[in-house]
């Protein structure tokens, strides 16, 4: 009997795990509710969610689901957190990049950029939890892609634990999340460089009880315009895609939006990430760009 599922959402590879393999149908059963509330909710690239809902009535406040809510205050406390170093305003500047649509549908090559964005910043988002809506400012674009996947992990690997009655680990395109009892010895995860890797790719396992873990890389999502290279992680500094001082950052935190948060903060500030997780007292492994392991936070040998 089978205690793995493996499927596709969010233009993801995605996982389901359990310890109690009789449950994991009822397990998989509540990961994708989840998502496919998170998707309707947060969607960049559907046309009728409530994310694009809101981006196309800039200046207006919108009436958005509690769902929203939550996911928009987690961007902006991803903000606070990093001091704007993971900032959700930075929507128009992806699209300039030209990652305007799934990736998996996404042109690997186009014209070069015309014109680059200055990213308005996180601190002019408007909510109000007590009307559920939801405004940005007229020519303000929100990308929640930094946090929302991290969210999506945790709140499924926690409502499938609950129904499930076991332990449970979701992990969305390296966003991993753990709920309910582990395995005995823990749950064995491969780090590597991109999640859909083979489990004897060149990386690292680790043991994992609870919590979260998050890798964030310029790897994997690759394109170029005008014969330029790019990535998805954007410094909303410049509006371009972070200097490459790491390939490839995993942190492991008490949620996988903590994980996730800290490990895309950690490719935008570049050579001051390892000191800066130390101080934040969070596990992580930095690969530089030529395969060297940098490892702060008592992430181990």
């Amino acid at each position: 009997m089978r205690d793995r599922h493996d499927f596709h959402a969010l233009g993801t590879g995605c996982v389901v795990l359990v310890t109690d393999p009789t449950r994991l149908g009822a397990a998989v059963d509540e990961v994708t509710a989840e998502i496919a509330d998170v998707d309707r909710a947060c969607s960049r690239f559907r046309p009728d969610s409530e994310l694009e809902a809101v981006n196309n009535n800039a200046g207006t406040a919108v009436d958005v689901s509690p769902l929203l809510i939550d996911a928009v205050r987690v961007a902006l406390r991803a903000a606070e957190l990093t001091d704007g170093d993971v900032d959700p305003t930075v929507g128009e500047a992806m699209r300039v990049l030209g990652y305007d649509r799934d990736f998996g549908t996404l042109p690997k090559h186009g014209e070069p950029i015309a014109t680059l964005v200055r990213i308005p910043g996180w601190q002019k988002i408007e909510v109000d939890e007590r009307r559920c809506t939801v405004r940005v400012p007229r020519g303000v674009r929100l990308d929640l892609g930094a946090t929302a996947k991290a969210l999506a992990a945790d709140r499924a690997a926690t409502r499938a634990a609950a129904v499930a009655g076991c332990g449970v680990l979701v992990s969305l395109g390296g966003d991993l999340a753990m709920a309910g009892p582990p395995p005995d010895r823990g749950w064995a995860v491969r780090v590597t460089d991109d999640h859909a890797a083979p489990t004897d790719a060149d990386g690292q396992t680790v043991l994992l009880q609870g919590g979260g873990l998050a890798t964030s890389s310029t790897t994997v999502r690759r394109w170029q315009r005008g014969g330029e290279e790019l990535h998805h992680v954007v410094d909303p500094r410049t509006g371009l895609p972070a200097d490459e001082v790491w390939r490839t950052v995993s942190v492991v935190a008490a949620t996988c939006v903590d994980a996730n948060i800290a490990s895309t903060a950690a490719i935008i500030r570049g050579a001051d990430a390892p000191a800066w997780l130390d101080a934040q007292g969070l596990p992580a492994r930095l690969v530089l760009p030529e395969g060297s392991v940098v490892r702060a936070g008592g992430w181990p040998e």
